[in-house]
């Protein structure tokens, strides 16, 4: 597997510091606020990095952070009039809720800076002892002159990043680039007791005492998005190498922004959609008794249209293009449900010919995987596949190779979270579900069994106004289509 390693600028093949166990740190997010597609699409990158590494056998152990206490939780929790631990329970709890919808699934461990305060203060006492950090007053600097190897991820020169920087004026700093590793607390702040006073940590070092208790002082792979290569990721590689005197990260992987209309989404510039709204206003959200399958279709379509770019290049959003991803995962989506039908008993001519279909399949999707993870290739390959199988269907194809086809579209779809049913257990009964479309269609075959012959028209009827129609089939399914 080949990665992009933006500390070299190149591809290189991923190597591990343990055979066969990947040690990952992905700087997760500040709770003050509902999170955009922005952080939307960094979540299902390394989740996608996740999933593959593990799908390929490596052991991974997946550290991703929250970042609990910063100006910005402060300045919230004064606008909301909410104590700043209410305000991070608030977005912490959202997180979560978001992620879930997304099919993102959990890290190992999800660190909060707060519970790292003993790691932090050691930290930075050690960087003041080597001469690379220093207090004034009750602040602590640390020393970027200190390090000579400081700029190496950027790849900027000190005055290049003075010039590209929001630099905190404080004319009691050494070096305009200096930065903040513990901050004096003001009154009615939150502050923990330190050898410099009652104050807080700066935002970089939070990440580098945290990643080092969970991964080590040297791991595998640091990721996050490319707005935090300068400052955020270049501070923790100066702060964390100086400590440890070992290099931090070997590997530095960096996701691309969401653009509206080409320009950058984010908070401060007002243009951005909140991944709360656009499952609450998707135009496939169906109502359902099922909370864990409403948001479904949405989750899929919003990962497929995530994935249609290299992770690595700035995505554009619109309802057009998320409309045209929808589109694409329905013609495969499509084709599943047909494979799942009843099949020919006996094995023909198509058979031989699916087998090496999938068999290329396979091959190409991991060919396209492991080089930089090129999603939009491997998807291109599921949309191969997908017309090829459609070129064998009016043939014939045996049961065992319908389950063969359906089995190679759920375990590589795995990978990307595409294509998965959700299965609820009621009771006894195993039913398995991908929208409300399916749910209903339960519903209806179960009142057919019990010969309620209303109950079960009047489902159709509603169907049918959605335009939805549906073929009961011989075997005693039944297909839908709009």
């Amino acid at each position: 597997m080949n990665i992009f390693n933006t500390l070299t600028r190149k591809k290189e093949p991923l190597e591990t510091l343990e055979k066969n166990h990947v040690r990952m740190y992905v700087c997760g997010v500040t709770v003050y606020d509902d999170c955009h597609l922005g952080h939307a699409r960094s979540a299902v990158v390394y989740d996608l990095l996740y999933r593959y590494l593990e799908f390929k056998g490596y052991t991974v152990t997946y550290v991703r952070n929250f970042t609990d206490v910063d100006d910005k939780i402060i300045k919230r929790a004064k606008e909301d009039k909410l104590d700043w631990t209410e305000v991070v329970k608030k977005y912490i709890d959202a997180y979560y809720r978001d992620m879930k919808r997304l099919h993102v699934k959990k890290p190992d461990v999800e660190p909060r800076a707060t519970e790292h305060m003993p790691e932090i203060i050691a930290m930075i006492a050690d960087l003041i002892n080597k001469g690379f950090a220093y207090q004034v007053d009750g602040d602590v600097y640390f020393q970027v002159n200190a390090y000579q190897a400081y700029g190496r991820l950027s790849g900027r020169k000190q005055e290049e990043m003075l010039a590209g920087a929001r630099v905190e004026v404080d004319e009691r700093k050494k070096n305009p680039m200096d930065f903040a590793l513990w901050k004096e607390a003001k009154p009615d702040e939150p502050g923990w007791e330190s050898p410099w006073g009652q104050g807080r940590p700066g935002w970089h070092i939070e990440c580098s005492a945290m990643s080092i208790k969970h991964l080590g002082k040297t791991f595998d792979i640091h990721g996050g998005g490319k707005d935090l290569v300068f400052p955020h990721h270049e501070n923790e590689i100066a702060q964390s190498c100086a400590y440890t005197g070992q290099e931090f990260a070997r590997y530095w992987v960096h996701n691309g922004f969401v653009t509206i209309d080409e320009e950058k989404m984010s908070k401060s510039l007002g243009n951005f959609f909140t991944i709360n709204e656009i499952f609450e206003k998707s135009p496939w959200r169906k109502e359902s008794e099922i909370e864990e399958k409403r948001d479904e279709t949405t989750a899929e379509a919003l990962r497929y249209f995530l994935f249609s770019t290299h992770y690595r290049s700035d995505l554009n959003f619109s309802d057009k293009a998320l409309s045209e991803a929808k589109s694409a995962w329905d013609n495969i989506d499509g084709l599943i449900k047909r494979l799942e039908e009843s099949g020919e008993k006996d094995q023909n001519e198509n058979d031989r010919g699916l087998e090496e279909l999938l068999a290329t399949f396979k091959e190409q999707f991991a060919h396209a995987m492991d080089d930089d993870l090129n999603t939009p290739k491997a998807l291109a390959e599921f949309q191969r596949l997908r017309g090829d199988i459609n070129k064998l269907l009016p043939g014939g194809l045996s049961e065992s190779s319908r389950r063969m086809a359906v089995e190679s579209f759920r375990k590589l779809g795995s990978v990307l979270g595409l294509f998965q049913h959700i299965v609820i257990s009621d009771h006894n009964l195993q039913v398995e579900v991908r929208g409300w479309e399916d749910e209903q269609i339960q519903k209806r075959l179960e009142a057919k069994k019990r010969k309620d012959f209303a109950t079960a028209d009047k489902i159709r009827q509603e169907l049918a106004s959605k335009g939805i129609t549906l073929e009961d089939r011989p075997d005693g399914t039944t297909r839908w289509k709009r």
